[in-house]
């Protein structure tokens, strides 16, 4: 019985501090149209309608979630790894965004067991920092890396570090992931 489960609509309310992220028209990959959507810092995406998810990474991190059983995938962005102080909770931080992703992923139907995770940026662009073995990019990856390993999801893949931004596309039903590096354009000096 290899049935494929159905994904359930999201049932868990997004919080008042987070922001649908903007549709755009439907893009069209494999002959199939998908749902759009820019995600910006501190945004998280979860859908079990086919979609198109595309962020820019710099320092930040996306963590992107795939369940091959459902066909269903998401993505977060955060910024920092962690809160400090009196900080609201907000998927702005890693410790957050990553739990609340994977919330998501089940309340749409995945089973713990079923995800398996992409991680992406963590960069550190200020020529000032590259010599620090401590930049944020690398903070931020290492809690995206702790947190699932903590919920026992596999990394199938991942792009981290370096100088460069990166412009990452996730398709959420088919775990296809795309990275191009945000290169400086030289100014002919």
């Amino acid at each position: 019985m290899n049935e494929k489960r159905a994904p359930r609509e999201l049932a868990v309310p997004l919080p008042h501090d987070e922001v649908v992220p903007r549709s755009a028209p439907r893009p069209v990959i494999d002959g199939r149209p998908r749902r759009a959507a820019q995600l910006y810092p501190g945004q998280l995406f979860a859908s079990g309608e086919p979609s198109v998810v595309i962020t820019i990474l710099g320092s930040c991190v996306a963590v992107c979630l795939f369940d091959a059983e459902l066909g269903i995938g998401g993505m977060n962005h955060f910024m920092l790894p962690n809160s400090v102080g009196s900080a609201q909770v907000s998927p702005r931080f890693g410790a957050v965004a990553c739990p609340r992703l994977i919330e998501q992923m089940i309340a749409l139907g995945s089973e713990r067991r079923s995800l398996v995770a992409k991680v992406f940026g963590g960069a550190c662009v200020l020529e000032s920092l590259r010599d620090s073995a401590e930049h944020l990019g690398l903070k931020n990856v290492a809690v995206a890396r702790a947190i699932l390993e903590r919920e026992r999801i596999p990394i199938v893949a991942q792009e981290t570090g370096g100088a460069h931004g990166r412009k990452l596309v996730f398709v959420t039903d088919s775990g296809a992931a795309w990275v191009q590096e945000i290169v400086p354009v030289s100014n002919g000096s």
